[in-house]
């Protein structure tokens, strides 16, 4: 007998859903965007001791980008689970993983305290962290797109990646108020911590919220399916073995989509905290509150550009933002430049409103893009790698060639070579608007295939 067709999820449901999602990849990114922060800021000097402040600086990058080298390994770990058990299981794991690590860097003893262990405990906290967040963006985005229905997914699923600005937004903010009512004395001798430590008490709010989440649908149809499969016979590859073998594309699809989208964010965010403090010599709080304001209006409008993609496209709303980072990337660093605060506000969130067009209709787009039975795996494989090509190496090319050349206009080309490389492929790769996630694409004749923009508007029309 056939598995009974998913029910709709209630527009109650969806919304405690998209709520529950939201708050936990919020506190997900809080603790990943705080590291960055403070090794931008305190890292450097506490655990990374050198007579040269970008020297130590970069190698905060390096453990920083260590992080990022854990994501597609977790990526891999958890979607595998993900697609065997479910979505909602993996989710609670990664946030008790990720608040359990940042919550014991907030305790480590430092550099001066006990030497070289420092830096090593820290590097091994941060590839906890990295294990984590390698599941936690693949589960958080599926369980919103495969509860949300066709017609409004780029809407709902774009709410767990406001979840990076919120948990930016959130770090920043304890970290601009700390450095606010602290001497630079007290915040690098002890006040550095209180943001690590907080992290505990906001992963038990997370959980509380998490647990009451239920299984997705879709997942749940899909899981019938291959139980009445097995149990007549039919042997079934592990998910990440299948996606290599019939998903390869789309993976690669997945990482150029997330290319220049995850460079220019981190260039944006972390790398701008070292341009405005070491090479400006500005007060660290003048890039702090920038940031802060920029991100504010970032996780406003990243649900607007998600609402959009549901009626022009995926594709098109991408473009949007991919060729403008490419042109912003040049204007970017004149701005800055200025040492004004006002124009420096304005510059990064300018650029965060770009950035914006990329990633939200990125957790759609990119889950439309796999089957269910492998949706896991493969969305988290082609964002994790992404990451790691990316985002991990874009604050450590960022402060070498700022070191090497003392300028920031190597960092523009590089910034504008990422945006083109996503421009390319989301112009070579297909709409997925108005795909109905239960069927399998390599179930659905030729004419079924998924809508283009001008069919799939049209039958909203």
């Amino acid at each position: 007998m056939a598995a009974a067709r998913p029910a709709p999820t209630s527009p109650g449901s969806i919304k405690r859903i998209v709520a529950a999602s939201l708050i936990g990849t919020t506190i997900e990114w809080y603790d990943f965007f705080l590291y960055g922060s403070a090794a931008a800021l305190v890292f450097n000097t506490l655990f990374f001791p050198s007579a040269d402040p970008l020297v130590g600086t970069l190698i905060a990058f390096v453990t920083y980008a260590i992080g990022f080298a854990a994501r597609p390994l977790g990526g891999i770990v958890f979607g595998h689970f993900g697609d065997k058990i479910g979505r909602k299981k993996l989710l609670v794991l990664s946030l008790l993983m990720m608040g359990g690590a940042t919550f014991a860097m907030g305790l480590l003893p430092t550099y001066e305290s006990i030497g070289g262990w420092a830096p090593i405990l820290l590097t091994l906290l941060r590839l906890v962290q990295g294990f984590a967040l390698g599941g936690e963006w693949g589960g958080a985005v599926l369980i919103v797109s495969e509860h949300g229905g066709d017609k409004h997914r780029g809407f709902w699923a774009s709410w767990p990646q406001a979840g990076a600005p919120g948990g930016n937004l959130l770090a920043t903010a304890v970290l601009s108020l700390l450095a606010a009512v602290q001497s630079d004395a007290a915040f690098q001798a002890w006040g550095w911590r209180i943001p690590f430590l907080l992290s505990g008490l906001l992963v038990m709010i997370g959980l509380w919220i998490r647990v009451s989440v239920s299984e997705s649908p879709v997942f749940l149809e899909a899981q019938a399916k291959a139980e009445a499969a097995a149990a007549a016979g039919a042997k079934e590859e592990a998910p990440v073995v299948e996606v290599f073998r019939r998903s390869w594309r789309e993976v690669l699809s997945a990482i150029g989509t997330r290319f220049g989208e995850n460079i220019s964010y981190y260039i944006l965010t972390s790398f701008l905290l070292v341009y405005v403090t070491v090479h400006l010599e500005l007060p660290k709080s003048t890039a702090l509150n920038a940031v802060l304001i920029g991100s504010a209006v970032h996780f406003v409008t990243i649900p607007l550009w998600g609402a959009l993609s549901d009626r022009l496209g995926r594709r098109p709303v991408t473009l949007i933002g991919s060729v403008g980072m490419a042109v912003w990337a040049f204007v970017f660093f004149g701005l800055v430049d200025s040492k004004s605060f006002l124009v420096i506000t304005l510059a990064v969130t300018a650029g965060l409103l770009l950035h914006g067009a990329m990633y939200g209709p990125q957790a759609a787009f990119i889950s439309e893009m796999f089957d269910t039975k492998v949706r896991y795996s493969g969305a988290s494989m082609g964002s994790q790698l992404a990451s790691i090509l990316a985002g991990a190496l874009a604050p450590i090319i960022a402060v070498e060639l700022l070191k090497d050349y003392g300028s920031s206009t190597p960092v523009s080309v590089y910034l504008c070579a990422a945006a083109v490389i996503t421009t390319i492929t989301v112009a070579v790769t297909r709409e997925t608007l108005g795909r109905d996630l239960a069927r399998n694409l390599r179930d659905e004749p030729a004419a079924a295939a998924p809508a283009t923009t001008a069919t799939a508007v049209g039958d909203r029309a």
